[in-house]
């Protein structure tokens, strides 16, 4: 969320700013805001009336007056039409502070002064490249006909299970699955994050607070009976661990690593990737997540990359650096780079992570806030996270670009302790 403060002071400013991501209309907010604080002033006048009639009626009968007196009835009278007033104007003002924070829910972040410009994903600047050397030179077999041959990848099972874009993992298919988890786990446990298993099922208020409601409601799957949805990425409940809570300075960083399966509509993705492993309602997911200080926010988002790129580098993976541009920022981000994964049977570098800085959005929506001590006051934390890394995707470049010219898979050395088996 914005800081509506900084609205309210220089709504030039921001309007600048947010123009670099597309066109959004911040004249309903502030018009709120003045209704609201018109509504606030009109109602400490009366409050202060309604206080200083008090504190008369109760001098002037300390000083002997006949508390029937008409003087005093008339006093209270105008103290109870100001009470009636009163109780009008506080719905009126609830009403308009809940009207203010929808339109500023769906507001998204601004991007940071070193964000590229540009309009769409074409205006993307590519940073770096890695592995380049690595790509198979022979024909490739796409990793899904590859896995249905062998019996590893059960595709019409799995609708017969639930529905399209669903897939069932069967023997040493699994195995490497469960293998790639514990492999990222234990190295970014190593680079110093800890570990942890969160809900799946995560409530509104948590959905809320990392940004993807209400703008995103269409994308997740939600509980018929409560008010809990299935968790579209370990961001959302690691995150929302700490809401509503002021840490310690000396507590920060926080560095956590996650792994949950994530459950996504893939809403506006129709006829996108229908096969594979690449676009699914369920997928397994390794998330980083930090928490801290806005002086160390930017070095750490260059950490968090880093941190996610070791773990291709380790599986001998291609891939390259991409920076979004302002028109293809996600909403909450403030900047962000994209790892894309090179694909052979594509022909094409494809997504597996994306390192985000949020800046003090998510922390002012989650009020996650932190005190140094033997200072006033209290600071907003900056969050940032990343997938180390979609699962599902990290399989399927392996399948491709370790895949040898026999149709065998040479599994990465780093993850062979992980796998305990021989993998064909």
């Amino acid at each position: 969320m914005i800081d509506l403060k900084q609205l309210r002071e220089n709504p030039t400013a921001i309007q600048a700013q947010l123009s670099r991501r597309g066109t959004y209309d911040l004249q309903a907010p502030l018009d709120l805001d003045t209704q609201i604080r018109q509504l606030e002033q009109q109602r400490s006048q009366l409050q202060a009336r309604s206080n200083a009639i008090g504190a008369e009626v109760g001098q002037k009968i300390k000083k002997g007056t006949d508390p029937q007196a008409p003087e005093l009835q008339s006093l209270r009278q105008e103290a109870s039409e100001i009470k009636r007033q009163l109780s009008e104007l506080e719905p009126q003002e609830r009403q308009l502070r809940a009207d203010l924070e929808a339109l500023l829910l769906i507001i998204p972040n601004l991007p940071s002064p070193t964000t590229p410009i540009g309009s769409d994903e074409t205006e993307n600047v590519e940073i770096r490249r890695w592995g380049d050397d690595l790509k198979p030179t022979h024909a490739v077999i796409n990793h899904w006909d590859w896995g249905e041959k062998r019996g590893l990848l059960d595709v019409q099972r799995s609708v017969k299970v639930a529905q399209s874009r669903f897939v069932t993992l069967i023997g040493a298919a699994a195995a490497l699955e469960r293998a790639l988890i514990q492999f990222m786990l234990s190295r970014h446990t190593q680079n110093g994050y800890v570990e942890v298993l969160p809900p799946f099922l995560i409530n509104s208020d948590s959905l809320t607070g990392t940004g993807q409601l209400p703008k995103f409601a269409e994308e997740s799957f939600k509980c018929a009976d409560d008010d809990l949805w299935l968790t579209p990425t370990a961001e959302v409940p690691v995150t929302n661990l700490y809401r509503d809570e002021i840490l310690a300075a000396e507590d920060l960083p926080i560095y956590h690593c996650a792994y949950t399966p994530c459950f996504r509509r893939e809403a506006g993705s129709y006829g996108r990737d229908t096969r594979g492993l690449i676009r699914l309602h369920q997928f397994n997911k390794v998330e980083l997540v930090k928490l801290v200080t806005p002086e160390t926010s930017a070095a750490e988002h260059q950490a968090l990359v880093q941190d996610a790129t070791g773990i291709l580098e380790a599986l001998e993976l291609p891939y390259r650096v991409i920076e979004l541009c302002t028109g293809d920022l996600g909403f909450s981000a403030n900047k962000c780079y994209d790892l894309e994964v090179w694909l052979p049977s594509a022909g094409c570098y494809r997504e597996i992570s994306s390192c985000s800085n949020f800046g003090e959005f998510q922390a002012r929506r989650a009020k996650i806030r932190y005190k140094e001590t033997g200072k006033k006051g209290t600071n907003f934390v900056h969050t940032l996270n990343g997938s180390g890394l979609a699962v599902g995707r990290t399989m399927a470049a392996i399948l491709e670009n370790h895949q040898q010219p026999n149709g065998s898979v040479k599994i990465p050395e780093a993850l062979q302790p992980f796998l305990g088996q021989a993998f064909l």
